[in-house]
């Protein structure tokens, strides 16, 4: 099993992209779930996250501009994103800290997974 990102690309500033996150089970439930990201040379870092309640939380940097969303159905977690700015650029990351799913043996749980990533360009 495991997390894979798309939706990167290249955009314009002040463009608009969305990222999708499927995990490649069916997901039963999950605690939170998470997008990250990296500059290039910089540290991975928090963009925003949801928990499985639907609780979202958003680094400052991002709020307003930024939406997380998940559709239990398609096993798929978003971040949509407007208003992009050059400093957004990087790749973006997709973490679940523990999610149930269901597995050819019956439910089981997935601990601590991260997607590959998927890249972000922002530039005229």
């Amino acid at each position: 099993v495991q997390l894979v990102e798309s939706g990167g690309g290249l955009v314009q500033p002040g463009g608009s992209l969305r990222l999708s996150c499927t995990f490649s089970g069916r997901i039963i439930s999950f605690n939170t779930m998470s997008w990250h990201h990296q500059a290039p040379g910089k540290q991975r870092e928090l963009v925003a996250s949801i928990t499985g309640t639907g609780y979202t939380n958003y680094a400052d940097s991002v709020k307003g501009r930024f939406t997380i969303s998940a559709d239990n159905a398609q096993n798929t977690v978003y971040l949509q994103m407007s208003s992009l700015k050059p400093e957004d650029a990087g790749r973006y990351f997709c973490h679940s800290d523990r999610l149930l799913f269901e597995s050819t043996s019956g439910p089981r749980w997935a601990v601590d997974y991260w997607g590959e990533g998927t890249p972000v360009t922002v530039s005229s």
